[in-house]
Formats: C-alpha cells, structure tokens, sequence
C-alpha cells in the first residue's frame, strides 16, 4: 500500500448538538451544503486526490478496457403487450441508456419509440419510468436529468414517436395510471420546492393529480390530499376492466400500507371523485392484484408473515368474509400478477425465486422450471393475453427472456444474451452463516471449481439488509471481471430484508438494527472460519442502506477487513430525517427526536463511532454530488471525519461523481468508469496482481 496520502484540510466548525441531554458535535456541518463554493473547493481537491491515486494502479487501465469489452454485447428486456402492440427494450452493448422499441407482431420488425440516449449529449437524461395506455396509443414517460429523483412526464404518440406539447413537472416516486380510454392519467407530485432547494428540501405532503390529454399542467385536477397526513404517499392504478381507481396509501417506508378506491363511473372531469377508504388503518402490506368486477385480489401479510393472497367483495369489505385464495407457504410470495386469467406467484425461496401458476380458485396449476438458482427479472403479462413473458438471470447467467405459452402449457427461449465469459469455469453455491444470536444466515458464494481453501483468496462480501428488501442472484458485468481477477464474491442475506417475510424484516430495523450488522460480521468470520479469505483479503461493498452497513461494519470492526467500498450511504443517523425523503425512511430506522430510538441510532451511526487514532482499513467512499435521495453531505462528513481519525497510513478516499445521483439512470459510461475505480482500489488494498 502507498505512503499515507497527503489529504485536503478539511476544516471544521464549533457546532453542538443537544440530543435529550447528550452533546454530539458536528464538526463538519457545513459540508452538507453541497452547492456552497467552500463545499465545491472541498469536492474538487477530495477528487484530484482520489484520481491522482487511482491513475497510479497499474491494473487500471486493463480492468478499465476489460470491463469495456465484457460491457459491449446486446441486450433486450422480457417484451410485454399492451393494446395488441409489443414493446420491449434494448441496447446494442455500450448505449448509455436503453432505448424502447415497439412491434406490431412478436419477433416482428421494431421501430424505436424512445431513445433516451438522444436527450442529453452525456447520456445523464434517463428515462425514469413510463406507462403504456391500455389501447396501446399513448406512453406516458419521465425523465430524470443527472440522476436526481425529480422528474418531468411527457407524453408520445406510440405511432408517430411523436410528443404532445404535454409537460408535467415536480412529480416524483410516482408512476402513470392510464384511464382505460386513454384519454388521461393519474399521477403524484409535490410543491414545488424553493428556489436553490430542489436537492435538498424535505418532500412532504404527496398530491395525486388527473392530467388529460392535450392540456395544460395548471388545469390537471387535484384528485386526493391530506394536508392532515404529510407523510402520506399516493401510487396509483386503475383496474383492468377500467372501473376502478386503486390507491396505495404509504407512509414513509414502512412496508405497511393502506388502501383507497373511488368507482370511475360517470367521473368525466375527476372532480370531486369519491375516494372510499376500504382498509384506512396502517396494519399490513397490500397489494392490488387484480378484480372481478367488486372481487378485489390481494397479496397480504396479514396474519401470514411470509404472504398470501385474498380476495375482498366491495360489496361485503368486512374481514369476516374475506376469503384467502393462495395460503401462506414456507417460501415467501413476493409478487403476484394476473395473466391469462391464471395468478403468476414469484416466491422467494432461500432468497432465490420460484415462479408457480394458480387458478383463480387459487387452485396449483403448475410450476415453472427455472434455468438454476437464480432471480427474475421481470414477470409481464395481462389477464387477457395467452402468453406470459419472464426474465431470468443469475450471477453468470446473463439475463435470459422466455414465453410461456398457456395452451401449450410450455415455456420457450426467446433470447438470451452473448456475453464474451466462460461461466463453466465457475460455480455458485450457497451456505449459512451463524450470527452472534444463533440466528442463519443465508450466503451466496460465487467462485472458481478449483478454489483453494488456504485463505489467500481476495474476497467481495456485498450486503444490504433493510426495508425489506431481499438480495436475489443478480448478473452484473463488474461482477465477471471481479471474479476473472481471482475474486470471490460473497452475497449475504441479511435481516432487515425481505427474504424471508415479515419476521425477518422486523429482525433487523428500529432497536434490533444491530442484528444487520452483527449477520453482515458473521458472514465475515464464516468467510476466514472457512479458509475462503483472511482479513487482509476481505473486502466489503454496500449501498445505500448497503453503504450504511459498511460504514457500521468497518467502525465496529475495522480489524476484521482489508478494505470497503461504502456507496451512497446513510452515514449521519441523527440527521437522515433533514434532507429530502430522509423522513421517509423513519419506519425502519427510528428518529433521533424520540430519546431511546436516539440511544439505539447513536450507538451505531457510522459517522458517530469513527474512533481518532484507529487503523482503519483502506476506504473508498463514493457518493454523487446530485444525489437527492441520500444527500452527498452524508459521505462528505464520513469522509472528512475518517479522514481525520485515521490512525494508520491506508488510505480514505472519496470519489464523487458530477452530474449523478443515487445510481438510477447512470449512464454506462459512468458506470464503467466507477466499477474500474473500485476494482483498481480494492486491486491495491488487497495485492491482486491483474
């Protein structure tokens, strides 16, 4: 490892704290200002430094053109329908986004009907999310520019790839919900912010609104508020018999939710359209499947941790006559969607996905066979189609779509990518780690067939662990050529998440948060139990709530790693509630407001635990200067912090990217240029020869 690098002066500031009676200090307070010009200074000289670092690995160029060329093969998402159209979405290999094509016949000839490549120069205008009117006419699209979690809907004309003068701004962690007609749509938005705080501002007090066709934003109809309830968040959907308007009432995070619908019946213009509340209380997760007319379809967990589904009459809502369809199983029933008149049921099994077939007497039809343990990707299909399209990928099984056919009753290969790697020369495997309460934790081991047990191995341990959401085998280009420099990975399952239903979410948020990383540390010690690694070996890599995970990690155990590779993370757990939807994210992680939740969040906040004169192991923070979802302030402060507390010579660096936000949208460009970096770095810290 080089000499201790000569960072930048950070400087600090007299700031306390008074949190119920403990002083915390803030030294770096100012650094959360992203746009000040003392903060542009510190981002500039924090970047020259980690450039200058990386320009001197040898392995950077190779691993840079490497990932290059396994980058560049062509790519197609699992096609849908909508309106007797085909849409799907594809790249020729290095296109910075993905463009969407549409067909008149499957396999038929395709025209583009968005390319988002051509809406900025550099590729940092992505499309964030879109909707095909039911009859196939119109798509309702949203882009994003560098990343930000604002976007801006417009309309095109699925036969003339042209746009209407429609423009819809201020909208954001919102879809569309066409109107079965097609002749308007549903969607959220706020406020609009302040001047000079679009990337900072918290978002409170979501507002659904109607947008008709050929109209102006400032005539769209406020459809549904609740100034009494700011934290009230609003996704819309509209039945597909088109009589029903369905929302999704949320409140933060919380996988919680509520569920409101108004009859679309003689509502012309949308005002003063009915809303009836047919579950107001916060006491499950919901969500709409599907109908037969007043026969509402829903996966729930209610009385079933690991998932359900039940049907609700409108006419009898009361829970006396709800019926359950599908009963709750071992496995965890992620998603459910209707095609062909049938249920398609995405369980999760040990954190890999089986994908089963039901009646709608909630009777097995069949199970589908799936390629090896894996994960889909997609799963597209509509009530009345006779096909149902999937995606499937794995960690070297590159994304591969299929049609089931429900006559035929078979399933068939529609394409699958050519991706330049000889997966043969890997396996992939599961095993359980122990954590300190006794608890199993699943771990997905990706490495060579002749791995040697002698604990020389240079080892990638990835986790995330929260909000419910579960780590499924997952095919990243980066990842191939980790594994080509003679690296493991390692892909842990850890509570907090969703992989195994309610219980295991709830295992490791608000006070049993320490669970997280208590499984992510086991994960580790099974890892050098085994003889996989050692500690000079082991990396770590995390983002977001992942990058949180790390930081916790490396400050409680920082003996334990060679080196981190923290993303984005939630580094200040007593302010995360400031900034943007940081509020939101309250449910999971508790609030530095309330005094015991302040206890629990103070004791692992990265930001707070970094310890002055510690070896730390060599840190590679990444963050983007545009991200509004977690503010960069957050890796700015950790950064200076471990900067400053670092009592060995490995180095703390940061890279911030310009022009970026939270990950979604980055452009391939960007993407290689980062993964490169982060694989030089860790080709550094951890002796790998490439």
């Amino acid at each position: 490892m080089q000499s201790r690098p000569a960072y930048p002066i950070t400087r600090t500031v007299e700031q306390i704290d008074d949190y119920h009676g403990t002083p915390v200090a803030d030294p770096y307070r100012w650094l959360e200002d992203a746009d000040a010009a003392d903060t542009q200074v510190w981002i500039a000289a924090q970047n020259a430094l980690t450039l200058a670092f990386l320009q001197g690995i040898a392995s950077r160029e190779k691993i840079t053109r490497r990932l290059r060329e396994l980058w560049d093969f062509p790519k197609a998402s699992a096609p849908f329908k909508r309106g007797g159209r085909y849409f799907q979405f594809r790249n020729t290999g290095l296109q910075n986004q993905d463009v969407l094509f549409v067909m008149a016949a499957l396999g038929g000839e395709a025209r583009v009907l968005l390319d988002p490549n051509t809406l900025s120069d550099d590729g940092t205008v992505a499309l964030n999310t879109f909707a095909v009117s039911p009859d196939g006419r119109w798509l309702a699209y949203a882009t994003a520019a560098s990343g930000s979690d604002w976007i801006t809907w417009r309309v095109r004309a699925v036969a003339t790839s042209v746009d209407l003068p429609d423009v819809i701004e201020w909208s954001k962690f919102s879809g569309a919900a066409w109107l079965d007609d097609g002749t308007g749509f549903f969607y959220a938005r706020y406020d609009e912010p302040a001047v000079g705080k679009a990337f900072a501002q918290a978002n409170y007090a979501q507002k659904l609104y109607f947008h008709r066709l050929g109209t102006a934003q400032s005539e769209d109809v406020l459809v549904h508020d609740r100034p009494d309830h700011k934290e009230w968040g609003f996704q819309a959907e509209v039945s597909d018999d088109g009589h029903y308007l369905v929302l999704h009432v949320s409140q933060g995070t919380d996988e919680r939710n509520r569920v409101f619908y108004a009859d679309l019946s003689g509502c012309g213009d949308m005002r003063g359209l009915a809303i009836v509340e047919l579950l107001p209380d916060l006491e499950s997760a919901y969500r709409f499947v599907g109908n037969d007319d007043t026969r509402f379809y829903f996966r729930t967990d209610l009385d079933a941790p690991r998932g359900r589904l039940i049907v609700i009459d409108l006419a009898q809502p009361g829970k006396a006559h709800w019926q359950t369809l599908i009963a709750e199983q071992n496995d965890t029933l992620e998603q459910v969607t209707m095609a062909h008149d049938q249920f398609a049921a995405v369980y999760l099994h040990h954190a890999h996905h089986r994908l089963a077939l039901y009646a709608r007497t909630g009777a097995l039809v069949r199970e589908l066979t799936l390629p090896t343990m894996g994960a889909l990707l997609s799963v597209n299909g509509h009530r009345d189609d006779p096909e149902l399209f999937y995606a499937f990928h794995s960690f070297v099984v590159p994304p591969t779509n299929y049609r089931y056919d429900f006559a035929r009753g078979t399933s068939e290969l529609l394409e699958t990518a050519a991706v330049e790697f000889d997966a043969s020369t890997y396996v992939t495997r599961q095993v359980f780690a122990t954590s300190k309460d006794g608890t199993r934790v699943p771990m997905f081991l990706v490495h060579r067939r002749d791995l040697a047990h002698d604990g020389d191995n240079p080892t990638l341990l990835y986790g995330y662990g929260g909000f419910d959401i579960p780590v499924t085998p997952l095919f990243a280009v980066s990842r191939l050529v980790w594994l080509e420099m003679g690296g493991v990975l390692a892909s842990a399952n850890l509570r907090g998440g969703g992989e195994y239903g309610q219980a295991w979410h709830h295992g490791g948020m608000l006070e049993q948060k320490q669970n997280v990383f208590d499984d992510f540390i086991a994960c580790a010690e099974h890892l050098i139990a085994e003889r996989v690694t050692s500690p000079r070996k082991l990396a770590i890599q995390g983002r977001s709530n992942g990058g949180l995970l790390v930081g916790a990690a490396l400050t409680q155990r920082p003996d334990l790693f060679g080196a981190a590779l923290p993303a984005v993370g939630v580094m200040d757990m007593l302010r995360f509630a400031k900034f943007t939807i940081g509020w939101a994210w309250v449910s999971d992680y508790g609030s530095a407001d309330n005094p015991e939740q302040f206890r629990t969040l103070y004791a692992y906040s990265p930001l707070h635990n970094l310890k002055p004169g510690t070896n730390y192991p060599p840190t590679l923070v990444c963050t983007a200067d545009h991200d509004d979802r977690v503010v960069p302030g957050h890796s700015f402060k950790f950064a200076a912090a471990m900067q400053a507390a670092q009592g060995g010579d490995a180095p703390i660096l940061i890279r911030i990217d310009v022009k970026a936000g939270h990950g979604l949208g980055k452009p391939t460009a960007m993407l290689i240029a980062e993964h490169a970096d982060c694989w030089a770095f860790l080709a550094q810290a951890l002796g790998i020869a490439y």
